[in-house]
């Protein structure tokens, strides 16, 4: 079973290597096709919208469900893999570079929900520690490029490309290789509206998923302007010029590690405990971040990220693990991937609403608006917990 773990942690960090390829190189990308930053929002935008419009579809035809989620883990990665490599095109425009981000997003909905419900299938005691070690895969993934543009930093931007397309490939060659379909699969139902809206009639799992919610309003965002944070804190600052790419790895990839100190702490707290403390130190960082953001110490201002990139994520595991515990067996897979749309929708109308707030609010009091998600998941988590005392006649 390590094994197995240890294959689909690895499938998960070589396939969401695709995610933030295109951001890594958004610099390069801008200065090419003549296009202001805010195109960073629109590019993170298109493949958040991708990854919903592939989650819909996902979910709406139960496929993780219906077919080998291992078939459709490794068919997806393929096809996420070649139309990443669509932006590497000579004299591609920027309509057609966002349709590319739009279609890996549409096959990433076959990688990261499919990825946790194979781990579900396999892990149903500790699956907090096991998703745990999954979504630090997403993480480090997602950071990957941003450490791969700056080893490639003498070569042309879209070796970053190419190298992100054959991990995604690697990482799904080792699915269908080496992890069949996991002993605790059930096979899901036939096409039925009702399946898609199943789970959100238990309490237990309208809690956990409105929690995730509000995390998801923060997580991306965050994610898609650490760079921009330390071009901000450069700007400012000449006399400590920060290494962009290198930094922006490092900061979001440390969140990986969080996620497994998260699953093994739920071991001993339990998720929901864990979820709720790590929901409410982001939330923290979300409000004080004016006060590190312009801060003259670049060490102080990196600490501040760390922790916040430590927080931000902890939590994610922890909230798959509640929806997948609370979801109807036979429609795990579905459930957790129309929580995986919703959520990633979310993402969208955050990194656009901070984008347009940016034209009219100092980069210092910007990012405090991240902690709407954090404090609206928190009330759901809490009412939750009040509707079980209930329950449980407390």
């Amino acid at each position: 079973m390590r094994s197995i773990l240890a294959i689909i942690v690895f499938s998960q960090f070589f396939c969401t290597s695709l995610w933030f390829a295109g951001n890594a190189i958004i610099s390069d990308i801008a200065r090419d096709l003549h296009l202001s930053h805010d195109f960073l929002a629109y590019q993170t935008s298109a493949i958040q919208f991708g990854f919903i419009s592939g989650t819909l579809i996902f979910a709406l035809f139960t496929i993780s469900d219906r077919y080998s989620p291992s078939s459709v883990f490794f068919w997806s990665s393929v096809l996420a893999a070649a139309f990443n490599l669509g932006i590497s095109l000579h004299s591609i425009d920027a309509t057609e570079l966002l349709l590319f981000r739009f279609l890996t997003g549409f096959f990433l909905a076959g990688i990261y929900p499919v990825g946790m419900k194979i781990a579900s299938d396999y892990f149903q005691s500790g699956l907090g520690r096991s998703l745990g070690f999954l979504v630090g895969a997403l993480v480090i993934g997602t950071a990957f490029p941003h450490l791969l543009r700056d080893l490639v930093s003498g070569l042309p931007y879209k070796y970053v490309v190419y190298g992100t397309s054959a991990l995604s490939i690697l990482g799904g060659l080792c699915i269908i290789l080496f992890v069949p379909d996991g002993p605790y699969r059930k096979v899901g139902q036939k096409l039925k509206l009702s399946t898609f809206t199943q789970g959100f009639r238990l309490p237990a799992f309208r809690s956990a998923a409105f929690g995730y919610f509000g995390h998801m309003w923060e997580l991306y965002t965050f994610w898609a302007f650490v760079p921009l944070m330390l071009l901000n804190y450069n700007t400012h600052h000449v006399q400590h010029v920060l290494n962009v790419p290198l930094m922006s790895f490092l900061i979001i990839a440390s969140g990986g590690p969080a996620c497994v100190v998260g699953g093994f702490l739920s071991q001993q707290f339990g998720a929901k405990s864990v979820a709720t403390s790590s929901l409410v130190l982001s939330c923290t960082c979300c409000l004080v971040s004016p006060f590190f953001l312009q801060n003259e110490s670049s060490f102080v201002l990196l600490c501040f990220l760390f922790f916040w990139a430590w927080v931000v994520i902890a939590d994610s595991p922890l909230f798959s693990t509640l929806i997948a515990q609370s979801a109807p067996e036979i429609a795990r897979g579905t459930a957790l991937t129309i929580v995986n749309c919703i959520g990633f929708f979310i993402t969208i109308l955050s990194i656009q609403f901070i984008n347009a707030m940016g034209h009219q609010i100092s980069q210092q009091y910007i990012y405090m608006l991240l902690a709407i998600g954090p404090v609206l998941g928190l009330i759901a988590l809490v009412k939750g917990e009040k509707i079980n005392w209930v329950r449980n006649g407390f």
